[in-house]
């Protein structure tokens, strides 16, 4: 299993980038190799969003990422928000 994690900074209208992010999520929600995702809001500053995401590998996120159907999503979402992406695996205690 790998983590997509994602910050979000939006400088746009929030219920736009909103709207934008829910449609990217029940898109990559429909992937093979998709397991869950969430997306958390900043407390003290409402225009941050965490967007965090499990998959079954990397691979299945990589070849989600990059389908034509969510670049397209994604071309939408560059004008709302500032992404920080990243991809993580679980470290295990010692």
């Amino acid at each position: 299993m790998v983590t997509f994690v994602n910050k979000l900074t939006v400088h746009g209208d929030i219920d736009t980038f909103l709207a934008v992010k829910d449609r990217l999520t029940a898109y990559m929600s429909a992937q093979p190799g998709h397991v869950s995702n969430h997306t958390l809001r900043h407390v003290g500053r409402p225009n941050v969003f965490l967007e965090y995401a499990v998959w079954e590998d990397a691979s299945a996120h990589q070849q989600a990422a990059r389908s034509d159907e969510f670049q397209a999503l994604v071309r939408q979402l560059v004008p709302l928000a500032q992404p920080e992406p990243g991809l993580y695996e679980t470290v295990e205690a010692a």
